[in-house]
């Protein structure tokens, strides 16, 4: 659900991009059904998207919030993308004054990629495309200016959302007018896409990172002791308690660290006055840390686990 176009020419682009994305959730086919009448054309209304979706079991979330273009210095740049649950797929195409090269890629891989000098580029779904293609064929002018582009751009975003929800009403737009040759034209997007490109790779091994942490932090909390031996108490001074933890018993910091295994020493603190004797034991019951058999609670800086088999 996208509709971005570019105008390249010898005095500068403009670049328009609507910012709607539609996520689905229910049945697949019945999910292909709807998505099927929607970018067919058959569908032709918020409205009549929300009733067709209710009637199909399918349950959507619209939003108009998505940045699909983007102004790089000198450069405009516009993305649709397609996710698969193995990878995601790319779409971008980068411009500026008598130059665009689009290039596809397969997670931060680029496998294909295309040049030109000037152009009217449509990305977009089947029946947006087909709306825009029959506006510009009617509307457009082989002598304007830049701004005239613009303004026609605008136009077109509002009259394409009107006859497909498919696009939103919301939409970013750019224009770029920089004094360039062809030749520094391309030097300048193939220089812009190699440093885009490589932020993204890089973007993408944080994220990977990230949910590998989360995946690894979901495992140690389902480990989380909630009933049982935590350890045994060995010295006492004062409201502080060192306690040996049991065979079966690990502790990490908040970030998730182990910072003691079995048979380690862990300081705990006791909440109210009174004394413990060497060997007693300290529990979790009831998802509480306590004394065993006594009416003391206890409490520490660490997160008591059991020890992973």
């Amino acid at each position: 659900m996208s509709l971005i176009i570019t105008y390249i020419s010898s005095k500068g682009c403009v670049i328009a991009g609507d910012k709607r994305r539609i996520a689905y959730f229910g049945d697949k086919s019945s999910r292909e059904v709807l998505e099927e009448e929607l970018y067919t054309g058959k569908i032709k209304s918020d409205e009549e998207l929300q009733r067709r979706a209710s009637e199909l079991g399918v349950n959507i979330k619209v939003t108009d919030d998505t940045c699909k273009v983007r102004s790089l210095g000198d450069v405009v740049v516009g993305e649709i993308s397609q996710k698969t649950p193995f990878e995601t797929r790319r779409r971008r195409i980068y411009a500026t004054t008598g130059a665009y090269q689009i290039i596809e890629l397969t997670g931060s891989r680029i496998t294909s990629m295309e040049k030109g000098d000037t152009a009217i580029i449509v990305f977009g779904n089947k029946i947006a495309k087909e709306i825009t293609n029959r506006f510009l064929k009617k509307r457009w002018k082989t002598k304007t200016s830049l701004k005239d582009v613009a303004d026609l751009f605008r136009e077109l975003m509002d009259h394409v959302s009107s006859q497909t929800p498919s696009v939103g009403s919301e939409y970013d737009l750019f224009i770029k007018s920089p004094s360039l040759d062809k030749k520094s034209a391309h030097r300048l997007l193939s220089d812009t896409i190699v440093r885009d490109v490589r932020l993204l790779q890089k973007w993408r091994a944080k994220l990977k990172q990230e949910m590998l942490d989360r995946r690894e932090e979901i495992k140690l909390a389902s480990r989380i002791l909630t009933e049982g031996e935590v350890g045994r108490v060995m010295r006492q001074d004062g409201r502080h308690v060192e306690v040996k933890l049991a065979g079966d018993v690990e502790a990490y910091d908040t970030r998730w660290k182990k910072v003691a295994g079995p048979g380690d020493m862990v300081l705990m603190r006791i909440s109210d006055g009174g004394t413990l004797s060497p060997g007693e034991k300290i529990a979790v019951r009831d998802e509480n840390l306590c004394v065993e058999g006594r009416d003391i609670k206890v409490d520490c800086d660490v997160i008591i686990c059991r020890r992973e088999e």
